[in-house]
C-alpha cells in the first residue's frame, strides 16, 4: 500500500479527526523513523498526518510546577531554544545523542518515545525524571507515566485515534539533578548497548532524599528500577549504597545477546553506567550548591 494522502492539520481537533475516521494513518512528528519504515516497507499508511503545524505539539512551556515539552518539538529546539538543558541536563545529554545535527532538527522526544525502541536514548532519561505523557483522543485527555507507555519493542499504549500531545516533567528543585549515560560500539550515531538515566535529590547535608534509576537497551522496554532508587535514599551515596543500586539494576536487566554484545556483557555494563550516572548527578548538585 502506498501513501495516498499527506495532511498537515493546524489544530488538535483536526488531527484527532484525521486519526479516527477509519483511514490507516501514521503521524509524522519528525519523520526520522516513519520515512525509513515506509522505504523499507515495514510501514504502509494510507495517510500521513504531519503534526508540526499544531502549536500545542511544538511548544515548550515552563511554569512554577512543571516543564511541558510538545510531542513534536524538535530535539534541536529543546536543546537550543529552551530552558530544558538547564533544568534537565541528563535529558539534554540523551537528546543530544540522537543522530546527527541534521536529524536533531527534525526528530522529537515524543517521536522517540512513540517509536518505542528498547534502546531509545530519551526514554530512560524521561523515566528518571518522572515524566508523564499527556494523551488526547476520542475519550478525552488523560495522563500516563512514561514507564507505562511503552509496551514492548515498537509498541506503545496509544489506542485508536489517540495522540501524544506533550511530555510533562515536574520542575526540579535546586537540589535535584539528573544524568544520562550510554555505551555504544562506535562513538557516533549508534544505538545503545546499555543506557542509564538517574535523577537524585540531596538535602543540605548531602543525604539523598529521592532517587530514580532507569535502564535502557537491556530489556524489551526501558525500566524504572525502583529498588535501585530505594538503595540510595537515606544515604550520602556511599560506596555501599551505590553498589546496592548497581546490583538492583543488574538484577532487573534481562538483555538479549547479539552481535553488539552478549547478555552478560550488557548486564555488566549497565551496572557500570549506573554508578557513573549517580556520580555525575551528585556532582551536578554539589557544583550548583557551591
Amino acid at each position: 500500500m502506498s501513501i495516498q494522502e499527506f495532511v498537515a492539520p493546524h489544530s488538535l481537533s483536526e488531527a484527532k479527526g484525521l486519526l479516527s475516521d477509519g483511514a490507516i494513518a501514521s503521524v509524522l512528528a519528525g519523520g526520522t523513523d516513519l520515512l525509513v519504515g515506509v522505504r523499507l516497507g515495514t510501514r504502509s499508511p494510507e495517510r500521513v498526518v504531519d503534526l508540526k503545524k499544531i502549536p500545542e505539539l511544538t511548544a515548550i512551556n515552563v511554569d512554577a510546577e512543571a516543564v511541558q515539552i510538545g510531542a513534536a518539538a524538535s530535539a534541536f529546539s529543546i536543546l537550543h531554544d529552551s530552558d530544558v538543558p538547564t533544568f534537565f541536563p541528563g535529558l539534554a545529554q540523551a537528546l543530544d545523542l540522537i543522530g546527527s545535527t541534521q536529524i536533531q532538527g527534525r526528530c522529537s522526544a515524543g517521536g522517540n518515545l512513540c517509536n518505542a525502541s528498547p534502546a531509545a536514548d530519551s526514554i530512560p532519561a524521561l523515566i528518571a525524571n518522572g515524566a508523564q505523557c499527556l494523551i488526547t483522543g476520542p475519550a478525552g485527555d488523560h495522563q500516563m507515566r512514561v514507564e507505562d507507555f511503552v509496551l514492548g519493542p515498537g509498541r506503545n499504549a496509544l489506542k485508536e485515534g489517540e495522540l501524544l500531545v506533550a511530555l510533562i516533567l515536574p520542575r526540579p528543585s535546586s537540589q535535584t539533578a539528573d544524568a544520562y549515560l550510554r555505551l555504544t560500539p562506535r562513538t557516533e550515531m549508534d544505538i545503545a548497548v546499555a543506557g542509564v538515566g538517574v535523577s537524585l535529590t540531596l538535602d543540605d547535608d548531602g543525604i539523598c532524599t529521592a532517587a530514580r534509576v532507569s535502564i535502557g537497551a537491556v530489556a524489551p522496554t526501558a525500566l524504572l528500577v525502583e529498588a535501585a532508587g530505594v538503595a540510595l535514599v537515606g544515604t550520602k551515596l556511599e560506596e555501599s549504597a551505590i553498589e546496592a543500586a548497581v546490583a538492583a539494576a543488574r538484577e532487573a536487566a534481562c538483555p538479549i545477546a547479539d552481535k553488539r554484545g552478549t547478555a552478560e556483557y550488557r548486564t555488566h555494563v549497565v551496572g557500570v553506567l549506573v554508578a557513573r550516572a549517580i556520580a555525575q548527578a551528585q556532582a551536578r548538585i554539589v557544583e550548583a550548591s557551591s
